[in-house]
């Protein structure tokens, strides 16, 4: 090379090597700002300031399913949702914790952390991350997933999500009514630690899709009973009171075997005409998106199989 072109060649590396560090520097610092950005959610107790886009959430309550359905990531999850055998691959990673769990959520370094109204430890929380909590049924089950959406700045996809899901379900509930008529009468009945509840319309187990959304028919002692409060308590012997038509009968881990063959359960009519569907309750138990969905696959291969 020409001794007058090096400083002049010199001089273009300098430049170009200036100018690719601006531009590193200058994405570094785009993606430092859109780590750092937030947005305010008017939550129940006032504006809460929340990252734009978080990266670790801790769920204190049963609401792992929606931001899974958001594809948010979730680090810190309740024992409920730990045992919900849909969730396994999701949650695979997450730790179980109780908001007495303080340590252990520090640990876990979430930049939001979600739960129910009147929890113990709520200042503490907001101290570790910015923390909004609900109260379980101050808005409906499809505007609470909304809300969440709205919380982790995807209220658009939750939004048409909702209005998806309802379209759905409504189309669904029609060909039911067709099948097994308009008066048929569904009843949602549970046991649990070997104690029977049957259920109203807003108390997840597929209440919602089942009442609000198909429009199936309640029996008059559950509507009676179940409706207001959510969900009410009987012994297995006047559960043939309760029964409607059809049956959806969920139990948990170890119970289910010694439940069919007691002589209350073989007298249900609805065992008998091969009306009442098993389910886990584990799986059954929430009604979070991802659950919502598989209830609603659930409903439509039984009910019209």
């Amino acid at each position: 090379m020409k001794k007058w072109l090096l400083p002049m060649f010199m001089m273009v590396v300098l430049v170009l090597a200036a100018c690719g560090n601006k531009e590193e520097k200058t994405e570094e610092g785009s993606k430092d700002k859109a780590s750092a950005e937030t947005i305010t959610y008017q939550s129940e107790a006032g504006p809460v300031e929340v990252p734009a886009n978080p990266k670790r959430v801790v769920v204190l309550s049963s609401f792992v399913g929606h931001l899974l359905q958001l594809d948010v990531n979730v680090v810190g999850i309740d024992s409920w949702t730990a045992d919900n055998p849909k969730f396994q691959d999701d949650i695979k990673d997450a730790v179980v914790v109780e908001n007495t769990d303080i340590e252990k959520i520090l640990e876990l370094e979430p930049d939001l952390i979600i739960g129910l109204n009147g929890i113990e430890n709520a200042d503490k929380l907001a101290e570790i991350a910015p923390t909004v909590l609900f109260t379980y049924g101050k808005v409906d089950y499809l505007q609470q997933f909304i809300e969440i959406g709205k919380v982790v700045n995807k209220e658009k996809e939750a939004t048409d999500w909702v209005k998806d899901f309802k379209e759905r379900a409504a189309e669904t509930g029609t060909k039911i009514k067709e099948k097994i008529g308009e008066d048929a009468t569904v009843t949602v009945a549970e046991m649990f630690n070997k104690q029977m509840y049957v259920y109203g319309d807003n108390w997840g187990r597929g209440t919602e899709i089942l009442y609000q959304e198909m429009g199936l028919k309640m029996p008059e002692k559950v509507k009676q009973d179940a409706l207001k409060p959510g969900y009410f308590a009987i012994s297995t012997e006047v559960l043939n009171e309760y029964a409607g038509d059809y049956v959806i009968f969920s139990t948990f881990k170890g119970e289910d075997s010694a439940i069919k063959n007691a002589p209350w359960f073989k007298d249900l009519e609805a065992v008998k005409n091969g009306h009442l569907f098993e389910v886990s309750g584990n799986e059954f138990y929430f009604n979070d998106p991802k659950t919502l969905e598989y209830q609603l696959d659930f409903f439509e291969k039984k009910f019209l199989q």
